[in-house]
């Protein structure tokens, strides 16, 4: 298959080595040989034509006509009569009769491009010439037949214009039997260069001239840059860059003054002037996240109060802010990263203490309500605290049961109603459980 795509590349002119250009074209090669409809998609200038041109090239039909029509590019009240056909005085200016793309394609392919920009009405007339290959020209009541293969294609998302009630469900599943998705330019950036090559070939063969050649740095703006004009907009610098420039070889400054495009990213933003739903969706977005970072600075004033408690309460004391600082000097056995988010976390610390040595200390002899507090070491810590015993927690049912009762009549002061609801159980099976535990 590999040999295959190859000469198929040579044969339709196709540039790259992207794997998924690769995959795009061999889904359009194996589709080919059968008459099953196919949906290409792809931004704007991908060359979603070629693909169609790949297709009927290789299909039983390639004797036959093919047609590319762009349905966005015919006004509405004319496109039927564009592609069905009218009878003569079927409206204002219809002087005779005049065959439709799908009556004189017969037995051929037509390319409908931009098939999302294709009127609802357009639209019932195309799933019934998908569905039994009859169609009725404009003005006419005779039923005709046409066997033409039909290859659309599309850039925006015909999934999100039938949420919308623009195209109609039953047709994009008619019509998407085999999906062909042709990447954009900044998915296959290993073939942007080559791209920029052909077209200076292209370019110098054409006016007789020697084709231009980028260094290094300028090949690498080159494939940074999105290309939201895909291919199309490549050609165009490739051919401005061929006009413009003195020197063959051109340099990354030379290809700024000539596309000065190029430096520019695509980086997210809110856009101006939003109206609307937009708006509304950006405004709830800001309220989420002030409220988050309110919740963090509340949580965050919450432990502060936690820890002067703890530290009042257990006669702690705390050492001086100089101390702690001292202890900020960078591991040189730590990672650049470690040492960054200790130092966070030590800087954090310092600024708590600093906080709490605003206030006054506690003097015992002064009667005053301030505490000083004490730090212990692990060895004074054991010397004033008694060593703890882990005790295996009792897991027997009955003993928890009888436990949680007497916790509730001792909490409710013996009265079994409320002790009973407090249980989540009724006051009968409260009475029974107090006997049978003899409490």
């Amino acid at each position: 298959m590999g040999e295959n795509l190859q000469a198929i590349k040579q044969r339709f002119g196709i540039i790259g080595r992207s794997p998924l250009l690769d995959r795009a074209l061999s889904t359009a090669v194996r589709v080919a040989n059968t008459d099953l409809s196919v949906l290409i998609t792809g931004e704007s200038g991908v060359g979603k034509e070629v693909f169609s041109k790949i297709i009927h090239g290789l299909s039983a039909r390639k004797h036959n006509k093919f047609i590319a029509i762009n349905c966005g590019a015919i006004p509405e009240g004319t496109i039927n009569s564009e592609l069905f056909g009218h009878e003569k005085g079927a409206f204002t200016g219809a002087t005779s009769d005049r065959k439709g793309y799908f009556e004189s394609m017969d037995g051929g392919t037509i390319f409908l491009d931009e098939i999302g920009e294709m009127p609802l009405d357009t639209q019932s007339f195309l799933l019934r010439v998908l569905e039994s290959g009859e169609f009725i020209r404009v003005g006419a009541s005779r039923v005709q037949k046409t066997d033409v293969r039909i290859i659309a294609a599309t850039n925006v998302s015909l999934l999100e214009a039938v949420r919308k009630g623009k195209f109609r469900e039953d047709l994009y599943y008619r019509l998407n039997t085999v999906p062909v998705s042709v990447p954009a330019l900044r998915e296959r950036p290993e073939d942007i260069y080559m791209l920029f090559r052909k077209f200076a070939v292209d370019f110098a063969e054409k006016y007789r001239t020697e084709p231009v050649r980028l260094d290094e740095r300028a090949q690498l703006l080159l494939e940074n840059y999105s290309w939201p004009g895909n291919v199309r907009e490549l050609k165009n610098v490739a051919e401005q860059a061929s006009v413009l420039a003195e020197d063959k070889l051109i340099d990354a400054d030379q290809l700024v003054h000539y596309a000065p495009q190029i430096t520019k990213r695509n980086l997210p933003m809110i856009p101006e002037g939003q109206h609307g739903s937009d708006k509304a969706a950006s405004m709830q977005e800001r309220e989420i996240f002030y409220k988050l970072m309110l919740d963090m600075k509340n949580d965050l004033n919450d432990l502060k109060t936690l820890v002067f408690e703890l530290i009042r309460n257990n006669d702690l004391r705390v050492p001086d802010v100089k101390e702690i600082r001292s202890l900020q000097g960078p591991d040189q056995s730590m990672p650049a990263e470690s040492q960054r988010d200790s130092g966070r976390s030590a800087q954090g610390v310092s600024d708590f203490l600093e906080d709490y040595h605003d206030e006054e200390p506690y003097h015992p002899e002064s009667g005053e309500n301030h505490l000083t507090p004490i730090i212990l070491s692990r060895e004074e810590a054991d010397e004033h605290y008694a060593h703890t015993e882990e005790i295996e927690e009792n897991l027997s049912l009955e003993e928890n049961e009888k436990g949680l009762i007497q916790k509730a009549l001792k909490k409710h002061n013996g009265r079994r109603k409320e002790a009973a609801a407090d249980l989540g159980i009724s006051e009968r099976t409260l009475y029974r459980k107090i006997k049978q535990y003899e409490l």
